[in-house]
């Protein structure tokens, strides 16, 4: 067991990955602006901390005295808010948090970046080198979000450069995340359901049909986290499920929604996500256990098959 602090503990994620982590046996601080009442149970401890505040995050993370740090807090959403705030509310929190994290004596500290570093999406086109993309993939944002995020990711370069392996990183990129109640209808964070990103694949298409459960990412951070002493460090590390979100192959559905990934979508036959999950099981003996194929239920799918204005 260890004290693990969670930033960005009350979102989306950060409510099931602090959950899954206590759950997992871990003390868990959460530490974000606000509580969150999913998060009143026992082996969290929930801190209302303005996170830009680099002293007040600074003198926060050495009181906390825990032993690993899961930096979640950020602007989750592309275009959410005016480029300039994305870019330095994201980066500002990378900077005050991970580096609080290293100056408070934290020696494991694992960062959340995302899928959108690799620029898909970009209005001006966009091509993968292959398919599935991988850790591999150059990446080549477009936007301030993905570019905050890959500024999260150099900036645990950095700190990796000063403190060479004393301190021991990763990071990771959680794919389009699905929490629980979501399976069962609630909507998702672009306001449509489950069953509606599947029905109508334009939906899914411009996260490349990407998705992982939220109880994934609580299990792959628990092992992440264990492994970090023996695993390169600074390591990224893609995390999604097994499949992509649509009924239909990629093979077929890539194509139609991203021009010129004819000939390079035919390696994604079946079920196969256009995101490898496949250095996470080589590495940490990673699987996800989740799936929407099993996870959804008939009523939701039901629901949406009846109405007439979506297709099907």
């Amino acid at each position: 067991m260890s004290r693990i602090v969670v930033t960005g503990g009350s979102g989306r994620l950060g409510r099931n990955l602090v959950a899954g982590l206590a759950a997992f046996g871990h003390e868990v601080v959460s530490l974000d602006r606000a509580p969150s009442d999913d998060l009143r149970i026992d082996g969290v401890e929930q801190i209302s901390i303005d996170l830009l505040d680099a002293a007040a995050t600074a003198e926060t993370l050495v009181r906390a005295k825990a032993d690993s740090l899961v930096h979640l807090a950020a602007i989750a959403v592309p275009f959410s808010a005016p480029e300039d705030v994305i870019m330095r509310t994201n980066t500002g929190l990378a900077v005050s948090v991970l580096g609080g994290a290293v100056d408070a004596g934290i020696g494991r500290i694992v960062a959340a970046s995302s899928p959108t570093v690799l620029g898909y999406g970009n209005p001006s086109g966009w091509l993968p080198e292959s398919l599935p993309l991988d850790e591999t993939s150059t990446p080549r944002p477009w936007n301030a979000y993905a570019l905050s995020k890959l500024m999260i990711e150099q900036t645990v370069s950095m700190l990796h450069r000063r403190t060479g392996d004393d301190v021991r990183y990763a990071t990771f990129r959680p794919c389009y995340v699905i929490a629980p109640e979501e399976w069962a209808g609630a909507p998702t964070q672009q306001g449509h359901t489950v069953a509606e990103r599947i029905a109508d694949p334009a939906l899914s298409a411009p996260a490349l049909f990407n998705y992982v459960d939220a109880r994934d990412v609580a299990s792959f951070t628990d092992l992440l986290l264990g492994a970090l002493p023996d695993i390169p460090n600074a390591e990224v590390f893609f995390v999604g499920a097994d499949d992509a979100l649509a009924d239909a192959p990629l093979a077929e559905l890539l194509p139609r929604f991203v021009p010129g990934t004819d000939d390079l979508a035919r390696a994604l036959t079946g079920t196969s996500p256009a995101f490898s999950n496949a250095k996470a099981a080589r590495v940490l003996g990673w699987r996800p256990q989740h799936s929407w194929r099993t996870e959804l239920t008939s009523s939701s799918l039901n629901a949406v098959s009846d109405r007439k204005d979506v297709p099907v």
